[in-house]
């Protein structure tokens, strides 16, 4: 029997994913329970795993694989992983999966991201309660019983196959001669970057922060803050390159950067995207998340497209995608979604198609963004409150006179400008996103909204 408190998983099993600091909520005992849970929740003859650079990975996977194959299951081990990797072979050994990462946290934090065969995403909604259920029944002592014959274990690896599959998605020939250097951040891009780029001769690639650390001792792998994309900026001005890309931990997002040193949003790469897509698929449905740019479904609309507006999260768009037959979906934090990616996402194949288009416009990526910088956007803006549902509906209130929906959070519609409060799903937090016509206007509105946020008792 468990040691563990089965109430530990209420603190780390999120909307998405599950995720917490080792070994206090991310232990072996947690591990082997969540094997068991997936195993019975998937009811398949084999599942994948894999995992990033922590070093408390291996011992988590060990435990989890335990769990996998005590109830009759067979695990295939994928070894180290970015997470698109874990996609794409769940996608084409047509198998269930787990990817032992905490993505962008810091080095304490683990977790892991399931999906089921075909990269179908388990989430909120789509089996992480059942998941959750069952490994609580484990820790507690119960659960189901061991398979009379136990489950075995094989290895494999898949690199050099998906790095065939991530440059399929542009023609090779047609990418000129380009400077590209990549901040990994210590991440598993340190892996998956070289060998596609590779494919690529004619590019010159330049990794930084490329050996495989679990502690990050250069900087954390979140490029969604801006201070971590400092260093690859810096480096694009000084050494002259063309391209720079910012991966964070297990390397399915990428920020990417101009050649001035000018960080793209999420929104701007996702509609510099979606021409492409549209361009090949005309009058295609593309997805973006509410806190996108409204410059994505216009791009979008005006390059004969039907965009879909959705709510923040891969397993949320993920399912839509499958809904709507959408061939593409963009997310400001930088996850971009593809059809013939198993509709999972891939910082990767995204980071190629930035090149192509580059290079088949004959333009710097400087002059490219141009079009698609129509307004000024706050960023995300974390505010702690005491109770969040609360100061949304008093927010609200204030702007009953305009357009709002509760797609996720609240969205407003003010006309010129507009915004969306959202809480958080793990701590006591708000999130603003705001867009307005300029900076002057952006930079007052959020003014009036922090004020009023933070006066509301």
């Amino acid at each position: 029997m468990s040691n563990t408190d089965p109430r530990v998983l209420d603190d780390i099993v999120k909307a998405y994913d599950v995720r917490g600091t080792v070994p206090d909520q991310m232990s072996p005992d947690v591990a082997y329970a969540l094997g068991v849970a997936f195993a019975r929740f998937t009811a398949a003859v084999r599942v994948l795993v894999g995992r990033d650079m922590r070093p408390s990975g291996v011992e988590l996977v060990e435990a989890f694989s335990r769990g996998v194959m005590e109830h009759g299951v067979d695990v295939v081990d994928l070894g180290l992983a970015s997470t698109d990797l874990v996609y794409y072979a769940a996608g084409t050994m047509d198998s269930p999966a787990a990817m032992f990462t905490a993505s962008h946290n810091p080095a304490q934090y683990n977790g892991v991201k399931f999906c089921l065969s075909g990269a179908r995403p388990v989430g909120e909604g789509s089996g992480l309660e059942q998941i959750k259920a069952t490994a609580a029944d484990v820790l507690a002592g119960g659960g189901p019983a061991p398979a009379q014959t136990a489950g075995s274990s094989s290895c494999r690896n898949l690199l050099e196959a998906f790095a065939d599959h991530v440059v399929s998605f542009v023609d090779r020939s047609a990418i000129r001669p380009l400077r590209v250097v990549a901040d990994t951040a210590n991440g598993m891009g340190g892996l998956v970057v070289p060998a596609v780029f590779e494919r690529l001769p004619q590019i010159t690639l330049e990794v930084m922060y490329g050996e495989l650390d679990g502690t990050f001792p250069n900087h954390p792998a979140d490029p969604l803050q801006p201070a971590n994309q400092r260093d690859l900026q810096a480096r694009v001005v000084a050494g002259g390159f063309d391209v720079g890309l910012a991966f964070d931990g297990d390397a399915d997002r990428v920020f990417v950067v101009d050649e001035h040193g000018r960080g793209l949003s999420g929104s701007v790469t996702t509609a510099l995207l979606a021409t492409s897509v549209l361009r090949n698929n005309p009058g295609a449905t593309i997805l973006h998340n509410l806190i996108c740019s409204r410059t994505v479904p216009e791009v979008v609309r005006e390059h004969g497209g039907v965009p879909v507006r959705t709510k923040v999260g891969h397993s949320f768009i993920k399912q839509r995608m499958l809904e709507t037959g959408a061939v593409f979906g963009g997310e400001h934090s930088a996850h971009y979604y593809f059809l013939r990616n198993f509709r999972a996402d891939s910082g990767l194949i995204a980071a190629m198609m930035v090149l192509a288009e580059i290079s088949t416009a004959h333009t710097s990526l400087s002059v490219a963004r141009k079009p698609f910088e129509r307004y000024s956007s706050s960023g995300e803006i974390n505010t702690a409150v005491d109770d969040p549902q609360a100061v949304i509906e008093r927010v609200a209130a204030e702007f009953r006179g305009f357009a709002q929906d509760r797609l996720d959070g609240l969205t407003v519609d003010c006309g010129p400008w507009w915004f969306n409060l959202r809480p958080s799903n793990t701590e006591p937090l708000l999130r603003l996103n705001l867009e307005a016509p300029n900076r002057d206007d952006c930079d007052q509105r959020v003014a009036e909204l922090l004020a009023l946020i933070t006066s509301l008792p």
